[in-house]
C-alpha cells in the first residue's frame, strides 16, 4: 500500500507538489493524468525515492519514505519503474540488460538471473530478441524490454511515467498490451498516462492532477462521463478530441 498524507514538494522556490493526500490499495491499478507541469510525474519519483518530498509523510508497504532511510534499497527492489526513455545498455545484449538487476541486487547467480529474464521476455513476448543489442529493436520491442526488466526484480509495486510519449503510434498499442496483460495479474501499477483508452480499460482510481494539486479522484465511469471539476471537463474534451 502507497500512502501520501500531505506531502509537498519544492523545486527551489517552485511548489511543485501541494498537500498530496491518497492511498494506493495493494493490488490497484491507478492512472494519473493532466496538463503538462501538474506535478504527475514528480508525484511518482517520489514513491520510489527518486525525488523526496519536504513535508508530510510517505510510507510504502510501511517503509516511510525519506532521504535518510536506511530501508531505501529495500523499497526500490519493491518498486519498479518504467520510464519515457527505456535507458537500456546499448553495449549489452537484451538478456544481458535483464540480468544486471537480479544479479547485483537481488544476489542472483548468472543462471538464476539468465533463467528470470528468460521467464519475463516470454512474459512480455519477444523472447527471440534475447542475443539482440538494443539498437537492433524497435522503440516498442525496447520499452517492452524495460517493462521485462523491472519485472525481473520481482517487484510488487510498478511505476509507469508516460511509457509510450516517446513511441511512434503504431508502436503504442504493443506496449499497452503487455500492461494490459500485467494489470491482469493484479499487480499494484501507478502510471501517468495520456492514453485514456487504456486508461478506461484498466483503471481501478483514475486521478487528475494540475498544478501540483489532485484535483480529482474517481472511478474510470465517474472520471470520464461525470467528472466533477470544470477544469477536468476540459482537458478530457481536448485530449479525446485529438
Amino acid at each position: 500500500m502507497i500512502e501520501f498524507e500531505s506531502v509537498d514538494k519544492y523545486y527551489g522556490a517552485f511548489h511543485a507538489l501541494k498537500d498530496i493526500s491518497i492511498t494506493v490499495r495493494e493490488g490497484e491499478r491507478m492512472v494519473i493524468c493532466g496538463p503538462s507541469g501538474s506535478g504527475k510525474s514528480t508525484l511518482i519519483r517520489c514513491i520510489n525515492g527518486l525525488e523526496f518530498h519536504n513535508s508530510g509523510t510517505l510510507t510504502v508497504d510501511g517503509i516511510e519514505v525519506h532521504a535518510h532511510s536506511k530501508k531505501m534499497p529495500i523499497l526500490r527492489q519493491q518498486v519498479g519503474m518504467v520510464f519515457q526513455q527505456f535507458n537500456l545498455f546499448p553495449h549489452l545484449t537484451v538478456l544481458e540488460n535483464l540480468m544486471i538487476g537480479p544479479m547485483k541486487v537481488r544476489k542472483l547467480d548468472r543462471d538464476a538471473a539468465e533463467q528470470v529474464a528468460r521467464k519475463y521476455l516470454g512474459r512480455v513476448h519477444i523472447p527471440e530478441q534475447a542475443d539482440k543489442y538494443p539498437g537492433a529493436l524497435s522503440g516498442g520491442q525496447q520499452q517492452r524490454v524495460a517493462i521485462a526488466r523491472s519485472l525481473c526484480m520481482e517487484s510488487r509495486i510498478l511505476l509507469f511515467d508516460e511509457p509510450t510519449s516517446a513511441l511512434d503510434p503504431e508502436m503504442i498499442n504493443e506496449v499497452l498490451d503487455v500492461m494490459v496483460e500485467l494489470a491482469e495479474t493484479g499487480m499494484t501499477m501507478v502510471v501517468v498516462t495520456h492514453e485514456m483508452g487504456f486508461a478506461r480499460k484498466v483503471a481501478d482510481t483514475m486521478v487528475f492532477m494540475e498544478q501540483g494539486r489532485i484535483v480529482e479522484v474517481a472511478s474510470p465511469e465517474t472520471f470520464f462521463t461525470n467528472p466533477a471539476s470544470g477544469r477536468c471537463q476540459a482537458f478530457l474534451q481536448q485530449i479525446l478530441e485529438t
